[in-house]
């Protein structure tokens, strides 16, 4: 573990490297315990470093140096510094390049951090990003030192027959004492971060695709033994999302293989280290008996996306780590274009919206906020955030709304003409679109330096007499940590005027602001359009596709959002307006509670939510997620302040059981006919009357106290999708049931030793509405399934207890924090980075009210004031308290 040295990193204070790495040669001799690594590096200097004066610096992270040559000499004691942590070295020959050659000694059994190389079950595995090379070999551990990189493994056959690296295979052989080799060789430069190596005993599938040029690639996906049948979705994936490359950005891959590895232990979901991608397991293992259907919907993207990173993040990488958005938003938005063109385009778009604000806004309004491009860090691990990820995927998508789609391939694919085999900036992405469609994008360029969600605020006013509509526009973004003075951004709202018909209403004439294509451009702080020539009161439809991140805020009657909830040709327009009056209701209803008042539910909402039902030009997926109550942090969320979870809870509860009930035969029959569906089929068709179904059974759970249905419903599940849901529903709605009692114990007997599918058991446990989960998760930890030094199960029931449970977590005396302080301590002891990720939970701490955010401060001061707090954790509490 890196101690804190407080340094704060800051983009203005980027310089070139003074010297460059363009070969790699590493060898390494693998042993748990005595790991040999002999790096050989061919160094040359940079045009105004001075020659044998200038030292040459590299980084390391708890590093134990053998011996290190410089071509082919030992270099004096007194000529170089070490410690762990940095090598410098400070007498260099004169000459321009030169070769240094180093030995390090590591210890992969003993690496618990997961971060460099480690070995877990038998298996070694690397994990270099962001910096986690520097833990293998003291090197230029920095994204802009591109450097073409040969690796040579050495191990014992018996236990450790497979031995992959990047790029292409290379020379292999017999070594004395029954050892052997393998070499790889990858001829396209890279960043140490995307160095990767594999080796153990594992099993593999085998396939190969023909690509556009004629191209055969070999691709291999790697698992444990005895798991190969359940990679068959995943090579699916693979497949699919090299061919849609290749049709919708021109990118063709470019090594002869393409390897994936699954492995169990591992701190991230995967990693696209180029050519040899590694997973973790949950994101490439599924078959219809253990994964979802979120399961599979979940490895189609991420197969995609670490796959799309071959070009956005691999040939093209970053400058610095504040260009870390130029890869993983970029990428995310790749990935969502993809599953958006493989599923249902409005039912995919509504969950990134959903998980946009569930997870980005409350980052955007709390102490951890940052700009897409954060200026500073201190550890940058911490900012592998949603900001970084989802945000920056809205920014791409806004500026192909901003250009056109023509314009904005024109601009992607002048981007990897121009940027191909370097290390570009945010800067280098923008400047290929203006150039390629002409348009000034520098007030739009805000979106990447500006911390913060905008608010916009609209209200339209009609004039029969005039047949007018005048449209008033304001934006603000409110202040962020540091930045208090924001300035007026560029926000491309997509919109339609709806006519008493259902459909969208032409104008003859527009002044105010740029509408262009169905979009109103906002540069101002605040516009006043005037639509002409509209013959009747049209209702007013905006943000449609969610063309901007913003919070909206539309003064509007509620008769119109109850008429768009049934009738705006925009899916996720009518979702939103639907999703709008069930979280206005819920937050009125918890209000209620709370001053002890009863909570008043209208009946036209609980009508509505009716007619979806019966709304079978509705497809089921999209059903589904309008019928999904706002979750408990949402509401909490729109709520703002003085939140009181407990209160949250009764009035989702009271809604849930009046819908329930009002709607119990049309539910019934529903859920009849949603489950005959046939031979299971992973098809977004088959998912969504899954998803419809089971949706339907919670409504019936919530409006009964029988269990016997949700007992039926798990006893007769035929797949992983229906059991987990059935069995979610028997905890949430029935705890305490002997039906809940029996399935649960079930659950375990039958999945006790698949390790994937019991995440799900403690993660349906960890989730279960109460304050009295706490106790459940307590004992959990206990369990002898849970390791805390596996991220998997920690994040199965610790992340899910923090992160979607607010009335356990959020307990209103305190021991919900407690809990989760002391189990973030001791995870922060052997695996930094998954505990600061973990912390995050408590982000939001100031919005709670009064006396749950004196006991949630209070957590946080014992955890920032414990002795020994890494980096990690150490950035991420105190930006939380400050």
């Amino acid at each position: 573990m890196r101690s804190d040295t407080g340094q704060v990193f800051k983009l203005e204070d980027y310089s070139p490297s003074d010297y460059l790495i363009p070969a790699t040669h590493l060898t390494f001799r693998l042993d748990p315990e005595q790991t040999l690594v002999i790096t050989e590096l061919a160094i040359e200097r940079r045009d105004g470093a001075r020659r044998g004066k200038t030292p040459l610096v590299l980084d390391g992270d708890g590093l134990d140096l053998v011996s290190v040559e410089i071509d082919g000499k030992p270099v004096a004691e007194d000529d170089r510094t070490v410690s762990p942590d940095r090598l410098s070295l400070h007498a260099l020959p004169a000459a321009r390049t030169f070769t240094l050659t180093m030995t390090t000694r590591l210890a992969p059994a003993r690496n618990e951090a997961l971060m460099g190389l480690y070995r877990s079950n038998g298996v070694y595995c690397t994990q270099c990003e962001a910096e986690g090379f520097r833990r293998i070999t003291y090197f230029l551990d920095r994204p802009d030192i591109l450097s073409v990189y040969t690796v040579r493994i050495e191990a014992d056959r018996r236990s450790t027959p497979l031995m992959l690296s990047n790029g292409n295979p290379g020379e292999t052989g017999a070594l004395p004492d029954g050892r052997h080799f393998a070499v790889w060789h990858d001829p396209f430069p890279k960043p140490s971060y995307l160095f990767a190596l594999v080796a153990g005993d594992l099993a593999f599938v085998k396939d190969q695709l023909v690509t556009r040029s004629g191209r055969s690639v070999e691709l291999g996906i790697y698992v444990e033994h005895g798991k190969q049948d359940r990679t068959a979705y995943a090579m699916d994936a693979l497949k699919r999302s090299m061919i849609w490359d290749e049709t919708a950005f021109g990118r063709e891959y470019d090594l002869d293989v393409f390897n994936i590895v699954a492995v169990s232990d591992f701190n991230m979901g995967a990693m696209e280290n180029k050519g040899l991608n590694i997973f973790n397991d949950k994101y490439v293992l599924a078959d219809e008996d253990t994964a979802t259907d979120a399961d599979f919907a979940n490895i189609e993207a991420i197969i995609a996306h670490e796959y799309f990173h071959n070009w956005t993040g691999n040939r093209i990488t970053c400058r610095d780590w504040f260009q870390l958005c130029l890869k993983e938003g970029l990428t995310v938005y790749r990935d969502h274009e993809f599953s958006a063109d493989q599923r249902s385009r409005a039912v995919k778009r509504i969950a990134e919206v959903r998980l946009l604000k569930g997870h980005q806004f409350p980052e955007d309004q709390g102490p951890l906020a940052h700009p897409v491009r954060p200026r500073r860090y201190r550890e940058i691990n911490n900012f592998y955030t949603a900001t970084v990820y989802e945000k920056g995927s809205e920014v791409v998508r806004m500026i192909r709304t901003v250009l056109g789609a023509d314009a904005f391939r024109q601009g992607m694919d002048l981007y990897f003409e121009r940027h191909d085999g370097e290390a570009a900036t945010v800067e280098d992405f923008v400047k290929a679109f203006e150039d390629a469609s002409g348009q000034d994008l520098s007030q739009f360029f805000l979106w990447y330096q500006q911390a913060g969600t905008p608010n916009v605020t609209a209200k339209a006013t009609y004039s029969a007499a005039d047949k007018e509509l005048v449209l008033e526009i304001e934006q603000s973004v409110p202040p962020t940590p540091g930045e208090s003075r924001k300035r007026v951004m560029h926000i491309p709202l997509a919109f339609g005027l709806v006519g008493p018909d259902g459909e969208d209403m032409g104008w003859d004439h527009v002044e105010g602001a740029t509408v262009r294509n169905g979009v109103i451009h906002l540069r101002k702080r605040s516009h006043r359009l005037r639509f002409q020539g509209i013959g009747k009161r049209p209702r007013l439809s905006l943000n449609r596709g969610f063309s901007a991140p913003v919070t909206l805020s539309v003064e509007e009657k509620r008769a119109d959002r109850l008429f768009l909830a049934r009738h705006d040709g925009d899916l996720y327009g009518r979702w939103q307006a639907l999703n709008t009056l069930l979280i206005d209701t819920l937050i009125r209803g918890a209000r209620h509670i709370r001053g002890g008042r009863d909570a008043v539910l209208p009946d036209d909402l609980v009508a509505l939510c009716g007619d979806i039902v019966g709304d079978d030009a509705l497809e089921p997926a999209y059903r589904a997620l309008a019928l999904t109550l706002p979750a408990e942090a949402d509401i909490a969320r729109e709520m703002g302040s003085n939140i009181d979870p407990d209160a949250i809870l009764a009035a989702r509860t009271r809604l849930a059981r009046a819908i329930g009930s009002a709607h119990a035969a049309a539910f019934k029959a529903l859920h009849e006919a949603m489950s005959d569906t046939g031979p299971f089929s992973p098809d977004a068709e088959s998912a969504g009357r899954r998803a419809l179904k089971n949706v339907v059974l919670d409504y019936l759970a919530a409006q009964s106290d029988d269990a016997a249905p949700a007992a039926r419903h798990y006893a007769e599940a035929g797949n992983m999708t229906d059991r987990a849901a059935a069995l979610a529903v028997l905890v949430n709605r029935h705890a305490g049931a002997a039906e809940t009692t029996e399935a649960l114990a079930d659950f375990e007997r039958t999945y006790r030793d698949d390790p994937l599918v019991l995440d799900k058991w403690f993660q349906i446990q960890a989730a279960a509405p109460g304050p009295e989960t706490l106790d459940t998760v307590r004992a959990l930890v206990d369990h002898p399934a849970f390791s805390i030094a596996n991220p998997n199960r920690l994040r199965a029931l610790v992340g899910t207890f923090s992160s979607a449970n607010q009335t356990g977590f959020h307990r209103a005396d305190g021991e919900g924090y407690r809990f989760f302080g002391d189990i973030i301590l001791k995870v922060d002891r052997k695996n930094p980075q998954v505990a600061a990720r973990l912390a995050t939970a408590l982000r939001s701490w100031r919005s709670l009210e009064p006396e749950r955010r004196a006991v949630a401060r209070e957590a946080l001061l014992r955890m920032v004031s414990a002795e020994g707090l890494s980096v990690d954790l150490r950035d991420i509490v105190e930006r939380t308290l400050a």
